[in-house]
């Protein structure tokens, strides 16, 4: 009787954001060279294979490491496995920087950990609303994070460039469905943002600056999420 094929398991996740000058600065504060962390990789962690060259090629960001590799660095050099890791983008970047492996994070939001680790492979959160609140809770993720992680950040750019480019009042409520925020704060975030993206692109129109204004405009639109939450802040600060 033939068995029926079993499920390809997620293929290996890509490197993390590694942060090289990092690693080479807690090196060099713990007096270690290149040979000492290779060494107490091979010997405490199980991989035989790290030589200083390794080591150097991951300080110079040339390679970067595995998260077997990096866990042993860190251990190596002292540190949490986030103080190597640049500014956490992805749902598995933020799990590696507060130290969880894959199957803490499934246990504690309510997943199979294969699903969890698909959900980390195509970066596409798909947990429910308890679900989401305790990834949010367990890995300490801000409201930008949030939004980030769970895949919302396109359509959230999206709404927001239409509302900079047209009446922002009818965009209040969309956006408040990504974002929860109370609407007194999103209506003077929203009317302060289109105010600024207008102003820039009435301040460079003039004869034969149209096509600067064009262009101070995109890049407003281009990074209006960060703009977002900067405004957010600064009518909460």
């Amino acid at each position: 009787m033939r068995r029926p094929p079993q499920p390809n398991p997620p293929s290996p996740p890509p490197p993390p954001l590694f942060d090289a000058p990092a690693a080479r600065r807690l090196r060099t504060a713990l007096g270690m060279g290149p040979e000492h962390v290779a060494y107490g990789m091979r010997v405490s962690y199980g991989l035989p294979y790290v030589t200083p060259g390794l080591v150097i090629a991951w300080e110079r960001g040339i390679a970067s490491p595995s998260h077997p590799e990096l866990i042993g660095l860190s251990g190596v050099l002292w540190c949490s496995p986030g103080e190597l890791v640049g500014r956490p983008r992805t749902l598995r970047e933020h799990r590696l920087s507060r130290g969880f492996a894959p199957e803490d994070v499934a246990r504690a939001v309510g997943l199979e950990l294969l699903a969890y680790l698909g959900m980390e492979e195509h970066d596409e959160w798909r947990g429910t609303g308890r679900q989401s609140s305790a990834l949010a809770d367990l890995l300490d993720l801000s409201l930008p994070d949030f939004v980030t992680v769970t895949g919302r950040e396109p359509k959230l750019a999206g709404l927001l460039r239409d509302a900079m480019t047209t009446r922002w009042q009818a965009y209040v409520r969309p956006v408040a469905k990504i974002v929860p925020l109370g609407r007194r704060l999103l209506e003077d975030s929203l009317r302060k943002l289109h105010r600024q993206y207008q102003g820039q692109t009435v301040s460079t129109l003039g004869w034969g600056r149209g096509r600067d204004a064009g262009d101070t405009g995109q890049d407003f639109l281009d990074r209006v999420v960060d703009h977002f939450w900067t405004t957010v802040q600064d009518n909460t600060g």
